[in-house]
C-alpha cells in the first residue's frame, strides 16, 4: 500500500491556489517549530463568501497537498462555512494522511482561522473561534 494517497500526490504535484493576494481581506500565518512547516493564506472576501483564496506554503508534500486541499473546501464559500472547516475535513477530503503527517492538516486548519480572525478583526467584528475537535484524533503531540 502507497503512504499516500493519489489525492494528497494530486495536490502536492499540482498545487490549486498557490500564490498571493494583494490587498487581502484576511491573512493568516502559522508554523510550527518541530517540523518546520510555515503557512500562508490570503483571503479575498466579498459579502461574506470567499471569493479568492491563495497559499503559500514552506513544508513538505503533505504540507502543501494540505494547504491545497484546505483552500479548496473552502473557495466560494461564506466565512461562517469556512470557520469551520476541521483538519479531519482536509484528511478526508485527501483520502488520509499517515498518522505523522496529520500535523500538516491540523496547521492548513490553523492558517485558515488565522486568516478568518485577521477579516474579522479588520472589520471591526468579534471571531469566535469553533471548538476544536480535531485535537482528540491528531496525532501531532503537539496539540
Amino acid at each position: 500500500m502507497a503512504l499516500y494517497s493519489e489525492k494528497v500526490m494530486d495536490h502536492f504535484r499540482n498545487p490549486r491556489n498557490v500564490g498571493i493576494i494583494e490587498n487581502a481581506d484576511g491573512i493568516g500565518e502559522v508554523g510550527n517549530a518541530r517540523c518546520g512547516d510555515i503557512m500562508k493564506i490570503y483571503l479575498k472576501v466579498d459579502n461574506d463568501i470567499i471569493t479568492d483564496i491563495k497559499f503559500e506554503t514552506f513544508g513538505c508534500g503533505s504540507a502543501i497537498a494540505s494547504s491545497s486541499m484546505a483552500t479548496e473546501l473552502i473557495k466560494g464559500k461564506s466565512v461562517h462555512e469556512a470557520m469551520r472547516l476541521t483538519n479531519k475535513a482536509v484528511v478526508e477530503a485527501l483520502d488520509g494522511l499517515p498518522s505523522h503527517k496529520v500535523h500538516c492538516s491540523v496547521l492548513a486548519e490553523e492558517a485558515i482561522q488565522a486568516a478568518l480572525k485577521d477579516y474579522f478583526t479588520k472589520k471591526g467584528l468579534p471571531f469566535l473561534t469553533m471548538p476544536m475537535t480535531h485535537r482528540a484524533d491528531c496525532s501531532c503531540h503537539e496539540c
